[in-house]
């Protein structure tokens, strides 16, 4: 039995590849044809249980392979790519952060296990199917026709991927895993044009940027903050109530705001995809493409005003180790983490510093007093997956170290409590996204900064058992800003006015940014 279904389960798992054609012999897979053929031909005991444990293994392989595909589509919204590996390592560190250490160590070892038992059974099963036929004139001839019958079977009524081996479900995962890194690796040609490509590379810093001189910018990243928040049924209206209630907050203590999308590269993770393409004008949609990129010397926003005189500053709470690239290419004066704000409060799972304490240590320590002029990347991660537990929104003079943060009245579940049905994922993924820009808007109203730009917006839509499996890769993004001048410049832009964007705004892929900053703020040649 495990000969027979085993190696057809990757072609179940496949998301890519059409199911096989009902050419009568579906559940019979090729490779176990081959390697019981193979077994009875090899009349030597030590190669046979070689070739036994290489076919254990590839299968295994494959089904691995089809597995961690189907997990990277359901959560990211991409296919696994060979090079891509090590991502694994961060997706198990959400793990880690969702369901503590010990959980995340013993579902590791289990699944290390059961790829262990699996090659074993597999292996076993051949030599044993080998064994029983090779006694037996019968089986013989039983096997041979059942490989003659169905090569002739899927020559004669091809499935419709027109592959006679379309049942050879682990031959087409890997095949199918191999041909996306040649496909990559192509791709990375265009990946170095578009880096080469830079229209403002030779611009002198006294002229970049010039019409943002004095002023003090943030580009706030929203975790997971994509086009669901404000359209999604059972999330968009907590979302849309907090926008709403804080543009007129905003428009009270004289700020403005105006709205569009961008279209992310990325889908349900893989953040800094999105904040490469933001800050240097380049596609990243892959690890590969962002490898490359931080490689390369492409102007980042950060290092454009750093050039232009700003002081530079990355805040990342989620970060607890240093972040070499933050220097080494995105060349920032000051790189913040959860290891260096004093936070004394409890964890909140992945997120393990709240937005608002993330936003007052910030203007604390930045925007307080005598200052030179700041450019910041904070990103704010309470709404990053699993969105539970969240904390709740103190008064802003009470933060102190954050000891008085607890979660909210109703919200301490784990994730594992959160992630039982689609509607509590849902239901928590718009709170989480509500509490975000509420310390946002916490923020905005307690700093006293009237050269205070905020460039406030979404990394990429949440997984998609939030967004769909369909959804765009659109996010918001919002220019705040008390100087008018700031919206003459972008005047042009054709925005909506407010912290919301509406069907009608402007759709931008995320990297066409970068360019029409610079274009609008920097002195004209």
């Amino acid at each position: 039995m495990a000969l027979v279904v085993l190696p057809l389960v990757p072609g179940l798992l496949a998301t890519d590849r059409p199911a096989p054609g009902l050419n009568g012999l579906l559940g019979i897979p090729a490779e176990s044809l081959l390697i019981v053929l193979l077994l009875l031909l090899v009349p030597w005991r030590a190669v046979r249980r070689v070739l036994a444990g290489v076919f254990g293994v590839f299968v295994t392989s494959a089904l691995a392979l089809a597995g961690i595909d189907r997990g990277f589509r359901t959560a990211v919204g991409t296919p696994f790519v060979l090079v891509d590996w090590p991502q694994l390592g961060s997706a198990y560190g959400v793990v880690v952060d969702s369901v503590g250490p010990f959980l995340a160590e013993l579902l590791l070892v289990g699944l290390l296990c059961a790829a262990l038992a699996c090659a074993m059974l597999l292996a076993w099963a051949s030599l044993r199917v080998s064994e029983v036929v090779q006694r037996r004139a019968a089986g013989r001839v039983v096997i041979a026709g059942l490989a003659v019958v169905w090569l002739v079977a899927g020559v004669v009524a091809p499935p419709p991927t027109g592959d006679p081996l379309a049942s050879a479900a682990s031959v087409g995962s890997v095949a199918t895993a191999v041909s996306r890194t040649e496909r990559v690796l192509a791709e990375q040609a265009a990946v170095a044009h578009a880096i080469a490509e830079d229209p403002f590379a030779a611009m002198p810093s006294s002229r970049l940027l010039s019409g943002l001189r004095g002023k003090d910018i943030v580009v706030a990243f929203v975790e997971s903050y994509g086009r669901v928040a404000l359209e999604g049924a059972g999330i968009a209206d907590g979302v849309t109530d907090v926008l709403r209630a804080g543009n007129a907050s905003l428009v009270a203590d004289g700020y403005a705001a105006q709205s569009a999308w961008l279209t992310s590269p990325t889908y349900g993770g893989l953040s800094w995809l999105a904040h490469g393409t933001l800050q240097t004008g380049v596609w990243t949609p892959t690890q590969q493409a962002y490898d490359q990129l931080v490689a390369s010397d492409r102007l980042s926003l950060a290092r454009a005003f750093g050039e232009a005189g700003w002081r530079t500053v990355s805040d990342v709470p989620s970060d607890t180790e240093a972040w070499r690239t933050g220097s080494s290419f995105y060349r920032y004066d000051s790189l913040v983490d959860a290891t260096d704000v004093g936070y004394r409060g409890p964890g909140f799972g992945y997120a393990r510093i709240p937005d608002q304490f993330t936003l007052k240590h910030f203007a604390d320590t930045e925007l307080t007093g005598p200052h030179d002029p700041v450019m910041a990347e904070i990103d704010l991660v309470s709404s990053h997956t699993p969105w539970a537990p969240l904390p709740q929104l103190v008064p802003w003079e009470q933060i102190g170290d954050g000891s008085v943060y607890e979660p909210q009245p109703g919200q301490s579940e784990s994730a594992g409590t959160v992630w039982q049905s689609a509607e509590t994922v849902q239901r928590f993924y718009g709170q989480s996204v509500q509490y975000s820009l509420g310390s946002l808007l916490s923020f905005l109203e307690n700093v006293d900064d009237p050269n205070l730009v905020v460039i406030v917006l979404g990394d990429h839509q949440p997984a998609a058992i939030v967004s769909g499996a369909d959804a765009s890769h659109d996010v918001p993004i919002s220019v705040i800003a008390r100087d008018p001048a700031v919206f003459a410049a972008i005047d042009g832009w054709g925005w909506t006015r407010g912290l919301q964007p509406r069907d009608g705004s402007p759709i931008w892929r995320m990297d066409a940014f970068r360019d029409r900053l610079f274009a609008a703020f920097s002195e004209k040649p």
